[in-house]
């Protein structure tokens, strides 16, 4: 949390400073995401909602996201998986950002045969959509939460750059 509330602060005065809102979809990170940016004061100016999008329910019913997935996307915990996620957040939340978030915190894989500390994650904009992978070859459930959502934030403060 050391790294990750700070670099929070500096994202939420930019995103302030330029008047632009941002949506989260984030699954691997439980949560961590949407709290950091919420623990800045003043948030509420540009954080437009997040969710945990965790289970196939869960992308359904939030995002509308069918299952099986559309075509073009194999699977969840991908690169494009990732952009649709932060695609889809920002449009229905009408936010000048989305960030995506997916993978496998651990200790064990996902059913994809993702090794624990896999995450994808995916910053998009008017002019800006960037997917990324992360593995970290950990297993350690927490310590890769928390590096899935420092990447997530550093992933985001290039897109603000």
């Amino acid at each position: 949390m050391e790294k990750l509330l700070p670099l929070a602060e500096k994202l939420g005065a930019r995103l302030k400073a330029r008047n632009q809102t941002i949506a989260i979809a984030e699954s691997s990170t439980g949560g961590l995401l949407s709290a950091a940016l919420l623990s800045v004061a003043g948030a509420s100016a540009y954080f437009r909602g997040g969710g945990v999008i965790y289970t196939a329910q869960a992308r359904k019913g939030l995002l509308d996201i069918p299952t099986p997935l559309p075509a073009s996307i194999e699977r969840a915990s991908t690169e494009p998986y990732a952009l649709l996620l932060a695609d889809t957040v920002r449009g229905r939340l009408d936010a000048d950002w989305g960030l995506g978030e997916t993978g496998a915190a651990g200790p064990a894989g996902n059913r994809y045969g993702d090794k624990a500390g896999h995450t994808c994650i995916a910053v998009v904009g008017a002019a800006f959509s960037k997917a990324i992978t992360l593995e970290t070859g950990s297993d350690d459930r927490v310590a890769n939460m928390r590096a899935f959502a420092v990447r997530a934030l550093e992933l985001l403060a290039e897109a603000l750059d």
